[in-house]
């Protein structure tokens, strides 16, 4: 009786000991897989119509001392100034100018997005002639213009440069670039660009990385998030969305909701070299193939030790100098390391580590193998 009373508990002990096994089990499968980033909508796309638009504008910056434009190089800096002071009733015409204080400049800036009348934007300014310094100079107003011709900002005020430029007659030391500089506020929005949000029934979600999983990936979550199907991937760079006759807030409320929703991203298979500094950068899921990869260094060093030849006495020979070359070829010593097929990321670098290669070198493997059609990954050259 006894033995029959225990046997239901020894179930029920078996039972829960194999539940924790499995739970424990899924944990440690869970903590092995790698964590999948998440981003937010806001930070991957952009939408259609709130953009930031180019400006430019040509101008004078006055009260350098003696670091602006030379009449020599730069005689367009004198007939602004002439066409300038036209304006304000003084003849100039004829007459030969001292510029040394004064630069042509060119004005640029970025109108954002619902700008309003008033509303202070901040200027670069850029040196055009052969001044050499903008410190202590003042932008003269300069109408600022959009790509359509028309006027949308004025700027004018003092330029702040970081960077200085000294002179004295036996050298001279520069620091960063004196001869562009910042006004910060400097111009004022003179005109609006016209675009009803509030009024729009459909919008486009444009990703800053176009990927097609990436684009599926956003429809699919902003329409988890509102519950309706709002949302579809147009093309890898283009979600449309359908904003609903009902939704609380409108257009406005909408877009700040799903700004919020957070995606996880994918990016393809890719590897960016720049030449000129020697950096290389590859993504995580950059395969190679079953490949063989040796490099060795080859060092050709090349002495010349002339000899002289002296003629006999009263010979009536002349000195003679007979060249001596002496050639050293090194081919250096290294091993082939082998990448088998599917090996990842960390297993190339360590490959490509193990053979004792710098990054210049590392460029010129990474490219063989993309030739000999082993690496599954666009590479990209920059710089």
């Amino acid at each position: 009786m006894k033995l029959a009373r225990d046997e239901p508990d020894i179930r029920v002990k078996s039972m829960r000991l194999v539940q924790k096994f499995v739970i424990a089990a899924l944990a440690a499968l869970l903590a092995a897989q790698p964590a999948m980033a998440l981003s937010r909508v806001k930070d991957l796309v952009s939408v259609e119509g709130i953009r930031e638009n180019m400006l430019v504008g040509y101008g004078l910056v006055v009260g350098l001392n003696g670091s602006g434009d030379s009449l020599k190089n730069a005689p367009f800096t004198q007939q602004s100034i002439q066409t300038m002071l036209e304006r304000m009733g003084v003849n100039t015409r004829g007459q030969t100018m001292q510029t040394k204080n004064t630069a042509a400049v060119m004005v640029t800036a970025k109108l954002p997005a619902f700008a309003a009348n008033g509303t202070g934007v901040d200027v670069s300014v850029s040196a055009m002639g052969d001044a050499k310094s903008l410190q202590g100079g003042t932008l003269l107003v300069t109408t600022l213009f959009g790509a359509d011709g028309q006027i949308y900002a004025l700027a004018q005020g003092p330029v702040n440069i970081g960077g200085f430029s000294a002179q004295g007659e036996a050298g001279s030391v520069t620091k960063n670039v004196p001869t562009a500089g910042r006004i910060p506020n400097g111009a004022i929005v003179e005109r609006e660009i016209g675009f009803n949000l509030a009024s729009e029934k459909t919008l486009k979600l444009a990703l800053h990385n176009p990927d097609l999983t990436t684009a599926s990936r956003i429809a699919s979550a902003v329409n988890s998030y509102i519950g309706a199907p709002v949302a579809a991937a147009a093309d890898p760079s283009t979600v449309q969305l359908a904003v609903p006759a009902d939704y609380k807030g409108g257009v406005v409320a909408l877009l700040t909701d799903i700004e919020q929703v957070k995606v996880a991203t994918d990016t393809p298979a890719k590897v960016i070299i720049n030449e000129s500094t020697g950096v290389i950068v590859m993504g995580s899921d950059v395969r190679i193939s079953t490949v063989a990869i040796a490099q060795g260094n080859l060092t050709i060093k090349v002495t010349e030790t002339p000899e002289v030849s002296q003629p006999g006495p009263l010979s009536g020979g002349t000195t003679q100098v007979t060249p001596r070359s002496k050639i050293d070829i090194d081919e250096g010593k290294k091993k082939m390391v082998v990448l088998h097929e599917g090996v990842s990321l960390q297993n190339l670098v360590d490959g490509l580590n193990a053979l004792g290669v710098g990054p210049r070198d590392i460029i010129s493997i990474l490219q063989a193998i993309k030739a000999a059609g082993a690496l599954q990954a666009d590479i990209q050259v920059i710089g």
